[in-house]
């Protein structure tokens, strides 16, 4: 996998754009620099972030497994184009609030049947939550891996005190005819115990 990082929105090259959005779409639209972000490859991401981002599985099932523990997402930021549905969240644990993925997804809501639609537009239940529970065929394909140095809001959603390297996934969830359900942006916080 090539290597390619990125400053600004402005300097984001054509190949590497891809690998932001949805995210670098909230970020443009508040006049906000994207922190550096580095492409890189699955294998170089370090433990325990290969086992939690490095598969085609949905990141909430894997969060909550992780973690033992139920998530709900925490909206920051949304936008409806027709049927496109944009938001930027983060996750969080029912038992603590404790962050555990900063986010954004674009959600193609014609995909999906009324009751799936009125879930997600309920802005509790993280998406990977609903496709389980209402058992919606689904894929996922992870398009790039993401080594990134917290900026500000990240470090604001995951409650830290000064920037750190973060890991996190570019992602589209497609339905079995290969058309896309929802293309996401996912970033975990530190792992406590663990060095960069």
């Amino acid at each position: 996998m090539t290597h390619r990082s990125c400053s600004q929105p402005d300097s984001v090259a054509p190949d590497a754009a891809a690998d932001l959005f949805p995210l670098d779409e909230f970020y443009a639209r508040e006049n906000r620099a994207l922190p550096r972000i580095d492409v890189i490859p699955g294998d170089a991401m370090p433990e325990p972030y290969r086992t939690l981002l490095v598969h085609a599985n949905d990141m909430t099932p894997t969060l909550e497994r992780f973690h033992g523990c139920d998530i709900h997402i925490e909206v920051w930021g949304r936008e409806r184009r027709g049927n496109d549905y944009f938001r930027e969240v983060v996750l969080r644990l029912d038992r603590d609030q404790c962050p555990v993925e900063f986010g954004a997804n674009k959600i193609h809501l014609d995909r999906f049947a009324e009751l799936e639609r009125r879930l997600i537009l309920d802005e509790y239940l993280p998406l990977g939550h609903i496709l389980n529970r209402r058992r919606v065929p689904h894929q996922g394909g992870p398009t790039a891996f993401l080594r990134v140095e917290s900026d500000p809001l990240m470090q604001r959603a995951f409650g830290l005190r000064e920037p750190v390297v973060l890991y996190g996934r570019r992602n589209t969830i497609r339905d079995p005819e290969g058309r896309a359900l929802s293309d996401i942006v996912e970033i975990l916080p530190p792992v406590p115990g663990q060095t960069h």
